[in-house]
């Protein structure tokens, strides 16, 4: 059985913001932890100043790294995002990137505001928790 997506009635819809309430996970599964990814090319370098553009690439990477496993995004369970600078036109691009991988049943997602990241140039990262069968 596969982890279950529950948006509780007595909550708002948070789906057209990107994430979900919860999310439960069957006994037996191993759970992934995936580290921060950014939007970087294979050699660490940030692939373009465009928030946009990290965004999508951070994700592209974060498919990578479970790929690895012998996962993809669909076994994602819980996102964590950082946000440099956090306004509401970074949270549509960050919601359409997530809206355009998982449509109505995204993963649960925290999204954290902060001052900076591990370089002046790294705009947005995700972490991830993924739940092999």
């Amino acid at each position: 059985m596969p982890h279950a997506v529950l948006n509780p009635t007595g909550l708002h819809d948070p789906v057209p913001f990107g994430y979900s309430h919860t999310v439960s996970i069957p006994p037996g599964k191993e759970l992934v932890l995936v580290a921060g990814q950014y939007g970087s090319s294979t050699d660490g370098a940030v692939v373009s100043s465009a928030f946009t553009e990290q965004v999508r690439h951070a994700f592209r990477n974060l498919g990578v790294a479970l790929a690895a496993h012998g996962l993809d995004l669909g076994h994602v369970v819980q996102l964590r995002t950082y946000v440099v600078n956090h306004d509401f036109d970074k949270l549509a691009a960050i919601a359409e990137a997530v809206q355009s991988r998982w449509s109505a049943d995204p993963p649960t997602q925290t999204l954290v505001g902060v001052a900076c990241l591990a370089t002046p140039e790294i705009l947005f990262e995700v972490e991830a928790v993924a739940a092999r069968p």
